[in-house]
């Protein structure tokens, strides 16, 4: 699947003069949905990216793994970032579905938005981890 490998490439070495080049990668239609957005169309998701650039430092993502099966793919990846001097760091995967041409039409982001990012941030993590401790369960030890 060589598109899927130039796509993660592109992804991995992703700059704000490169954002253009989703073009390369996606169909003017493409479908393109993660914890905030929701769109179906190439600008948008251009704008998404130049988006990631203008309001965090340094971004990039990290690929891990990668499974892929006729025309579709899933993929594990890191997001880190620097958002007023702390580094942060997301832990994500994406189903990625591709037309014959080996263009992208479907890209969907899974990440925990309150594990991965809310909590983690200085006055919204406290509520959020407070909550998060009230559904935890308590495992049983046997004697």
């Amino acid at each position: 699947m060589n598109h899927l490998d130039n796509l993660l490439n592109w992804y991995s070495t992703l700059t704000v003069d490169t954002v253009k080049d989703a073009r390369l990668f996606y169909l003017p239609n493409a479908h393109f949905k993660d914890p905030f957005n929701d769109v179906h169309d190439i600008d948008a998701i251009e704008a998404i990216f130049a988006h990631m650039f203008e309001t965090t430092e340094n971004p990039r993502f990290i690929i891990q793994e990668k499974i892929a099966q006729d025309r579709q793919a899933f993929v594990t990846w890191t997001f880190e970032f620097t958002l007023k001097n702390k580094m942060y760091s997301v832990v994500g995967g994406s189903h990625l579905k591709f037309d014959e041409e080996g263009l992208v039409f479907e890209h969907r982001d899974y990440w925990d938005a309150a594990e991965e990012l809310f909590a983690k941030l200085p006055v919204i993590g406290l509520p959020i981890r407070w909550l998060r401790k009230q559904f935890l369960v308590k495992t049983l030890t046997k004697n």
